[in-house]
């Protein structure tokens, strides 16, 4: 069984102070939910830095500086947008880690090539290493946004390990 979100929350905690990094974050889909299970972790403050809610793609243009040849050629939803969020997270902050979410949670929105459930996951570090992925996960709204938070989280513990 996977763990639950505030365990992971608390272990990318652990791993952070322990390296004395910050995270930064930069969502759309999940709305804030990282942020959310990363701040009720005590101590946060300790090792996150910030968070942007970026749900729109002008937002994602002005707060993270992904740029509109990207959006409109690659859409919200791929990872070179979320490579661009990820980087733009890092560098508009003072984290060494960032991580970005954006996908089509549903229950509308999804296309043939872009189909509910789809997210993709970015992951930038300060020392330059930069990782994205997607992927479909299962279920309702609320399913497909709690376990893309949980797949947040475990990458930047995956990232951390490299």
């Amino acid at each position: 069984m996977a763990p639950d979100l505030q365990t992971l929350a608390a272990q990318v905690g652990d791993r952070l102070q322990r390296l004395g990094w910050r995270l930064a974050t930069a969502e759309s889909c999940t709305g804030g939910w990282v942020a959310k299970e990363v701040t009720g972790v005590p101590g946060s403050s300790a090792w996150f830095d910030m968070g942007f809610v970026t749900y729109s793609n002008v937002a994602k243009e002005q707060l993270l500086g992904v740029r509109a040849q990207t959006l409109q050629e690659q859409g919200a939803v791929s990872e070179a947008t979320v490579t661009e969020m990820a980087a733009g997270a890092l560098a508009r902050s003072g984290a060494d880690v960032a991580l970005a979410i954006s996908g089509i949670a549903g229950p509308g929105g999804g296309t043939a090539d872009k189909p509910v459930g789809l997210v993709c996951f970015g992951w930038a570090t300060r020392d330059g290493r930069l990782r994205a992925a997607s992927e479909r996960l299962p279920g309702d709204r609320e399913a497909v946004r709690a376990q893309a938070v949980a797949r947040a989280l475990q990458g930047v513990l995956d990232v951390l390990d490299r």
